[in-house]
């Protein structure tokens, strides 16, 4: 789907410039190609850092301590999630804090699978997971400060404040928004199954037949 819609941008977008200003279709998509390309050679030296940074604080074991550490809150956000999950999660929750989400993606999908029940449905520690990493709780934008530093700004980290306080705003009202849902969905689930059982017991018992009777 999501080609479709890639497609259907790219194809709207050199039409628009066909019939605007057809000299400029060749120069825009040439320089655009460049500049992504130029855009992720600077960032491949930040991401190749992340990645094997973390690689490393899984095989040394630090990973583990980093899950005791976090395992109190961890705990809250994902209530009956297995240790290998929770240590997925907060390998996941340490890259997004670092802000680097392509870091995070890797740990979120194998958190995921580790949630999956088979049951074909999403449970409600997979939301809150989704809602956590979308959320994406900054306390050091390294991407986007790197992103500002690659393109010549003199104060790249100028806007942390301003960072930190809207994802943390951001984190603690997804937070809230799943943990209630959670609990009137609870809520909802016990009145269902009390009005069956009572549905059940109302039910006329069949009598059983007497032995001799036509």
């Amino acid at each position: 789907m999501m080609n479709k819609v890639w497609v259907i941008m790219l194809l709207s977008g050199i039409s628009t410039l066909i019939f605007t200003n057809p000299a400029g279709v060749l120069e825009a998509v040439t320089q655009g190609s460049l500049d992504s390309v130029n855009l992720s050679m600077r960032l491949v030296a930040l991401y190749a850092f992340w990645l094997g940074f973390f690689s490393l604080l899984e095989k040394t074991g630090v990973a583990k301590i980093l899950d005791k550490l976090l395992r109190p809150i961890v705990r809250f956000l994902f209530p009956k999630a297995k240790d290998e999950t929770n240590q997925f999660i907060t390998m996941n929750m340490s890259a997004n804090i670092l802000g680097i989400g392509n870091a995070a993606t890797p740990m979120a999908i194998r958190a995921i699978n580790s949630m999956d029940d088979q049951s074909g449905f999403v449970t409600i520690n997979m939301i809150m997971l989704v809602v956590i990493s979308s959320t994406s709780l900054q306390l050091l934008p390294s991407t986007v400060i790197g992103l500002r530093a690659t393109h010549g700004s003199q104060a790249p980290a100028d806007f942390l404040i301003a960072s930190v306080v809207a994802t943390l705003v951001s984190t603690t009202v997804g937070v809230t928004l799943v943990k209630v849902y959670a609990a009137l969905k609870k809520k909802i689930g016990a009145k269902v199954g009390k009005k069956k059982k009572t549905t059940l017991k109302s039910l006329p018992t069949t009598q059983p037949v007497a032995k001799g009777t036509h």
